[in-house]
């Protein structure tokens, strides 16, 4: 079910019909396996149809703007694991990468990984926009660079320590598609490109880092500081390309720099 998930969301930029037919088997195969339970299947009943309505009643000014918030609604619920029915599978529970790392668990969510869909009703240009190219092309080496970087400077919070876990495999699908691709969508592909269209490049990208690194509020103050900072890395990643599949790409790599290279998901300091 879950490859046959990744498979709808790696077509959605490209192949609609695929990329829906692929959902809907999805969907079909996650009621068998009541991975989605009766409330989920009435939430995503609703927010499709609304979805749906937003699209073909685009013109019309009042109604589908109601739509529209509550999509993005539902997008932040589904995004939070708030609305009920939805029976994440989870692949690994309190491991450690490393000695030296924290315990983490991540799970194969469906909700998160329907965000994409219901914000493209929103948003026709969520995925793909004219991009706002960099005055020289060597800022892109720039911001490749600043990944590490910043990662290095995680100071207190992060040290270096490899890992190749048995579960690497896992965790780069989740990664990739259920986790780096529904955050883009949300707030760089909806939330910066909404709030660029309102008040421009600079502030569109500011106010979507902003709040992504809201978004890691329960990490505490260092991990909103350089959630924010990484918000602003794949804002340009966005900006430049005018891809959400481009900055997907970046927060995965950044992701997989992080879990490969250094403490993962913080440095559990050993005891006095």
């Amino acid at each position: 079910m879950w490859y046959v998930l990744a498979a709808s969301l790696f077509f959605l930029p490209f192949h609609r019909a695929a990329s829906l037919t692929l959902l809907a088997i999805t969907l079909g195969m996650a009621i068998w396996n009541q991975t989605l339970a009766l409330p989920g299947i009435g939430a995503v009943a609703v927010l499709g149809g609304l979805a749906v309505y937003r699209v073909v009643k685009r013109d019309n000014a009042r109604l589908p703007l109601v739509c529209e918030i509550v999509l993005v609604a539902g997008s932040l619920a589904l995004m939070l694991h708030l609305l009920p029915g939805f029976n994440n599978q989870a692949i690994v529970n309190a491991v450690k990468a490393g000695p030296e790392s924290a315990p983490f668990s991540f799970y194969f969510n469906l909700d998160k990984a329907l965000v994409p869909f219901l914000l493209l009703g929103c948003l026709p240009t969520l995925l793909k926009r004219p991009a706002s190219l960099p005055k020289n092309g060597l800022w892109w080496l720039v911001l490749v660079l600043a990944m590490p970087l910043l990662l290095a400077t995680l100071a207190g919070g992060l040290t270096v320590e490899l890992h190749q876990p048995a579960w690497l495999g896992a965790f780069m699908l989740a990664n990739l598609f259920f986790v780096s691709l529904a955050e883009e969508a949300l707030f760089r592909g909806y939330f910066q490109q909404r709030l660029t269209q309102r008040l421009g490049n600079l502030w569109g990208l500011l106010g979507a880092a902003i709040l992504f690194g809201l978004a890691h509020y329960p990490g505490g103050p260092l991990l909103i500081f350089f959630a924010t900072l990484a918000g602003m890395i794949y804002g340009l990643a966005w900006l430049w390309s005018g891809r959400v599949w481009v900055s997907t790409l970046v927060h995965f790599s950044f992701n997989m720099l992080h879990l490969l290279f250094f403490t993962y998901p913080v440095w559990q300091h050993p005891p006095a």
